[in-house]
């Protein structure tokens, strides 16, 4: 065998059961070998993290680089990487051009080139009229998926497909061995109450939930299943906020619609009643739901029926999330630095083993989205991505120490019981548990196995 560059030591989580010592050995910035027991071999560094739980890299698929200007590859990675996140799929979004085509697609990956610090891989989209043709082009150039919005956010940026052009869409996404990303939204139900509610001069953060009722997400979820399963295509449902929309796709499931589901750490975290206090910070599409939802949510995902949680980072300065009228603000929050110490400390709360952590954020993903030759495992062969948690370290997390240009974050003040304290990618260390290492630029961009398309 090559020299070993790298040896990572400690419980090493790689399945069910109580993680035992052991250790990771790193040549050429892959697994080589995972050991049971103390180290044994040589290795040009050795890391002995102690007690610290070793887990695959988290895979971050849900963010939104350039949604706003201010943020871009370089803090999205960064933050990604002070998180334990060693892949991040990045949203078609973005505000000086959703990538529509493969000259978009290649001058986002030149910004991966130039920026990030972890892997990325990038997702395409489709304009209103342009439809299904904009699909196989996105495929050659790259697109591990494709996000489609069934509520239109924005008419340029984040438009609906409208129904007929969404089947033709799904379809081609089928033919090319793709996966679709639905936002799950009804607009019809939405706009009316948008509209009667800023007429009304409403400012309570609580009118943003009553705008978007939950039968507003659960008819739309039905919508995109039904589309799917006509065409075939598989689907992955977007930050879905209720237990009915998660349990709608497991009945699909069991049809045989190649589905998943995917929820955020807020949905996990805050309940409506939070927004009287945090106001425009938690305004969120879809909504925050009542606090009985919450309770829900961990249910399904306890059980195996939620298949992710993802982040939807999305980093608005604090200017766009602070203004008076809730309706004002712009939706979203930044999430992928905290994504790992959230979810794990919810786990750990419930008494639930960090192997479910896995799953949620490495192995499900990779599956997802095609890249789990590269991705999601610490297995012998793959990228030697790989993040080191430590359950007893408790902090009080301070947004001014993140590393998002968003510079403010909804768990601002919260205690968690431990952190991410190292995390290595394709062999590398880029944080240390308290600086970033590496060099903007390091990071690769990701993209899917030809012929693996695994919706559910």
């Amino acid at each position: 065998m090559p020299a070993v560059e790298l040896s990572l030591v400690g419980r090493v989580v790689n399945g069910p059961g109580e993680p035992a010592r052991g250790e990771i050995r790193v040549v050429a910035g892959r697994i080589a070998e995972v050991r049971e027991g103390e180290a044994s071999g040589p290795a040009e560094t050795r890391i002995d993290l102690k007690d610290a739980y070793l887990l695959p890299g988290a895979i971050d698929c849900h963010v939104h680089s350039g949604s706003h200007a201010g943020e871009g590859i370089r803090a999205l990675t960064a933050s990604a990487a002070a998180g334990g996140v060693t892949t991040v799929i990045d949203m078609p979004y973005d505000v000086a051009s959703p990538v529509v085509s493969p000259h978009v697609m290649a001058r986002k990956r030149d910004r991966v080139a130039e920026e990030a610090l972890v892997d990325v891989a990038l997702l395409g989209t489709v304009r209103p009229g342009t439809g299904a043709l904009a699909v196989a082009p996105l495929v050659e150039a790259g697109a591990v998926g494709f996000k489609l919005s069934l509520f239109g956010t924005d008419p340029q940026r984040f438009p609906r497909i409208p129904d007929d052009q969404f089947l033709e869409v799904l379809a081609a996404i089928r033919e090319h061995g793709s996966v679709a990303c639905v936002h799950a939204e009804n607009e019809e139900i939405i706009k009316p109450l948008l509209a009667r509610a800023r007429a009304s001069g409403d400012p309570a953060p609580i009118a943003h939930c009553r705008t978007r009722p939950p039968v507003s997400e659960t008819q739309a979820v039905l919508t995109a299943l039904e589309y799917a399963r006509e065409t075939g295509a598989p689907l992955h449902l977007c930050h879905l906020s209720l237990a009915r929309s998660v349990d709608l796709a497991r009945c699909y499931g069991a049809e045989g619609l190649q589905v998943s589901t995917e929820t955020c750490p807020h949905y996990l975290c805050f309940s409506e009643d939070d927004m009287a206090l945090q106001g425009g910070r938690l305004k969120i599409n879809p909504p925050l739901r009542p606090a009985s939802e919450v309770g829900q949510l961990w249910e399904r995902l306890s059980s195996g029926a939620v298949d992710v949680v993802a982040s939807d980072h999305a980093p608005w300065p604090v200017s766009d999330k602070t203004r008076p009228a809730i309706f004002d603000n712009h939706s979203g929050a930044p999430g992928t630095e905290t994504l790992v110490g959230v979810l794990a400390a919810g786990l750990l709360a419930r008494g639930e083993s960090l192997s479910v952590l896995c799953r949620l954020v490495a192995a499900a993903p990779a599956r997802i989205f095609g890249i789990s030759h590269a991705k999601g495992s610490l297995s012998p062969g793959m990228d030697a991505d790989v993040m080191a948690f430590d359950p007893e370290m408790p902090f009080t997390l301070d947004e001014r120490l993140l590393h998002s240009n968003a510079g403010w974050s909804p768990y601002h003040g919260m205690a968690f019981p431990g952190r991410v304290v190292l995390t290595v990618s394709r062999g590398e260390v880029v944080w240390d548990g308290s600086r970033l290492q590496g060099s903007a630029g390091r990071g690769r961009v990701v993209e899917r196995a030809r012929g693996e398309a695994d919706g559910g």
